[in-house]
């Protein structure tokens, strides 16, 4: 008995030893997500268990990793000298409830996709720049934000009004500018606020019915009154600012100074500040104060009676002149009058364009076509978060938009190479117009204003713009390295490949593309607020850098487009034929965020097939890209015969039949059965996790060469093909 009950000892001890392992076994999600982290980071070898291909981070204990079951819950790495960005696959940890990676040299902008369920969130002391990302206003558990001590910028957004959650928001020491947003005024359990050392401006009216415990707004350029209710928060700093109210004493600064990068834990913040007194006046202070009012009463009625003087004299002389007015004094109160307009017109010109201050009511805001919020057509907008240029500067720096300058022309007009004197290159559009009404013409500054608060690293980024002498032109950063369009079909045109590009885009090079756009649909559609239908997207608006790493183009351009109209009628004889255009548009108009993901598809299509969307030099059934490769998605051997030649072959047949299978979720006939432009990212990434990577050096082929496990049944088969 007694060895039969040792061998039963014994397997139930194999038996929690397994479950103890599958207790372990961390979610494939999360791993791919940390994965991704650490070689955004450089794989540092002081982040003991890590690993950039698999592992087990729940059941290793990897070094600043809490989970619960199989799930990450909690990453906590301040102060480990960390020096990357912060990867794009931080939204795949969803029970992820703390991340804090301060008082590192994190750098780059933050990821525009965040964990969806953190209640705690620390990116302080990094070298963070561009805007705070809209997918803030999607973490509604957030009780803790802190992101000072970065290089952060441009407004702050509209990102407070879902965060009821929020205890303390840290934003202090960066760069960000404009209005505080109306949405911070609804953080009802808001208790610390701290945004000391920026260059905020306006009032801070929004934020005068929370119930705060401290606020430390140092250092701004806010104005107007300092709200009464401020009287009753127990740790208030003011100074710096331009209040008309401002205490006779500035409260003393209890900041302390920013702590070495070794003392990550230690908290900045008042520890106690005086409230904002009502104080009474003293008899002595009156005494004091006469010397002063008397003497500004005294200058006052001597300007009033110098004025006064000037008048009588000026109608004394007026009635001197002969009735029919002498042509000089004429001419002279023209040349008055015209310089007064041209002063006024100089410094609106001049003028650093900025958001218009103070608040807004609902009536005040109106939704641009291009789905931006923008100021209604009568109204400035102004911007302040890019450059304006001159006519004279862009034409000099584009040789007076000489034919040696011009890259590409579009529906909206050319686009040149701009040369600067220090050095700087941007590609500038010329918009031509004749293509704008007048009523895109007063919203020209409206979209500029809108556009330039696209941040995305898959976004060509506006630069600068200018309203001059009835020019309209939008200066860009400049990407180097073509279109897509050039690069899968430029040798078609002439029967030779572009110059200084005798290579071909690789599979995974190819998938890149396809993932890095679907990234830049994702955020015009559903982070930016409103959402941005981009209408014109194609491969020709996809322009690669020297990495070949997708930079998407005219985007929220769509309140300039010609008349949707009539780039129906353009298209109402080729139904079924007309390229990137999704059949709702060519049918009635209707153009949605759909209608962008059906385009997507037929790209996802040009770099599969390396065929043109339309191509009428083949034979009439395979004149339209879509009508031809549709029937074939599902075919595995019908599908590879449709790859590219340019291809040799080398990709790998599963991810070739999942590629596919997006393709044609995408480009079905009917918008509401076309997926949103989050799950077509999640289905790409989850293409691209499903390769093991192993690098290798290759003369003629674009990007790495990879090892692809291929599971049929309980087997594992590996190739070497050249995946994303």
């Amino acid at each position: 008995m007694k060895p039969r009950t040792a061998t039963l000892a014994a397997g139930l001890l194999q038996l929690v030893a397994l479950a103890a392992v599958a207790e372990a076994d961390t979610d494939a999600g999360d791993v791919a997500a940390l994965g991704n982290l650490y070689s955004s980071w450089n794989s540092p070898a002081r982040l003991a268990g890590w690993s950039a291909s698999g592992g087990d981070p729940c059941g290793a204990a990897w070094t600043g990793v809490s989970c619960s079951g199989s799930a990450v819950t909690s990453i906590k790495l301040s102060g480990m000298e960390l020096n990357g960005t912060l990867g794009y696959q931080l939204s795949s940890l969803q029970a992820l409830k703390t991340m804090d990676l301060s008082n590192n040299y994190l750098h780059d902008s933050i990821p525009y996709q965040l964990p969806s369920n953190l209640t705690y969130l620390n990116l302080a002391k990094n070298n963070f720049s561009g805007n705070l990302p809209y997918s803030i206003s999607n973490l509604v558990s957030l009780e803790y934000l802190n992101l000072s001590h970065n290089s952060l910028f441009q407004e702050i957004g509209e990102l407070f009004g879902s965060l009821s959650s929020l205890s303390e928001l840290d934003i202090s020491f960066n760069n960000l500018t404009g209005n505080l947003p109306f949405s911070m005024g609804s953080l009802s359990k808001l208790s610390s606020l701290y945004m000391q050392n920026n260059q905020l401006s306006g009032t801070v009216d929004v934020i005068s019915n929370i119930s705060l415990a401290t606020l430390d707004i140092a250092s701004n350029n806010f104005s107007g009154m300092i709200p009464q209710e401020f009287s009753s928060i127990p740790n208030l700093i003011v100074a710096g600012n331009s209040f008309v109210n401002m205490p006779a004493s500035p409260p003393q600064a209890l900041t302390p100074p920013p702590n070495p990068r070794g003392r990550p834990d230690d908290r900045r913040g008042p520890t106690s500040a005086p409230t904002v007194p009502e104080t009474p006046i003293d008899p002595d202070d009156k005494k004091m104060q006469t010397g002063p009012l008397v003497g500004i009463a005294v200058g006052s009625i001597a300007a009033a009676s110098c004025v006064l003087f000037a008048l009588v004299l000026c109608l004394h002389n007026a009635r001197k002149k002969p009735d029919d007015g002498s042509s000089e004094a004429k001419a002279s109160s023209r040349e008055v009058m015209d310089s007064s307009h041209d002063n006024a017109a100089v410094a609106t010109s001049d003028l650093q364009l900025i958001q218009p201050a103070g608040k807004m009511t609902p009536d005040d805001r109106a939704h641009g076509p291009n789905g931006c919020t923008a100021k209604r057509p009568k109204q400035q907008v102004t911007v302040t978060t890019v450059s304006s240029y001159t006519v004279a500067a862009l034409q000099v720096a584009t040789n007076s938009f000489c034919q040696d300058s011009l890259l590409g022309e579009g529906s909206l007009g050319r686009v040149y190479k701009a040369v600067f004197p220090n050095g700087k290159v941007l590609a500038v559009k010329k918009i031509d117009s004749a293509s704008l009404s007048l009523y895109e013409e007063d919203n020209f500054l409206a979209v500029v204003s809108n556009v330039s608060r696209l941040r995305h690293p898959n976004i060509v980024p506006l630069a600068g713009y200018c309203v001059e002498h009835g020019q309209r032109l939008l200066a860009y950063e400049y990407v180097g390295n073509g279109t897509l369009h050039d690069m899968l079909h430029f040798s078609d045109d002439d029967g030779m490949t572009m110059p200084g590009k005798t290579t071909r885009l690789a599979w995974n090079t190819r998938a890149r593309i396809a993932l890095g756009t679907a990234r830049a649909l994702e955020y015009l559609h559903e982070v930016c607020l409103p959402p941005v239908v981009h209408r014109a997207f194609k491969s020709s608006n996809i322009l690669l850098d020297d990495e070949y790493s997708p930079r998407l183009s005219d985007c929220g351009l769509a309140a300039l487009s010609p008349n949707p109209e009539t780039e129906r009628e353009a298209f109402a004889g080729v139904v079924g034929s007309f390229g990137y255009s999704a059949p709702e548009f060519a049918m009635s108009g209707t153009y949605t965020a759909k209608s962008d993901v059906y385009s997507f598809g037929v790209v996802m299509l040009e770099l599969l097939t390396g065929r043109k969307p339309l191509d009428s030099s083949r034979e009439r059934s395979e004149q339209s890209l879509v009508r031809w490769a549709t029937p074939q998605l599902h075919d595995i051997d019908l599908l590879a015969k449709m790859v590219d030649p340019a291809l040799d072959g080398l990709y790998p047949a599963k991810s070739l039949s999942r590629f596919a299978d997006i393709i044609a979720i995408c480009v079905q006939s009917e918008p509401e059965f076309r997926p949103p432009m989050s799950e077509v990212v999640q289905q790409l990434v989850r293409l691209m996790q499903r390769a093991s990577i192993v690098r290798r050096q290759s003369d003629d082929q674009l990007g790495y060469s990879y090892r692809v496990p291929e599971r049929d049944g309980g087997g594992t088969v590996g190739g070497d093909v050249v995946v994303a």
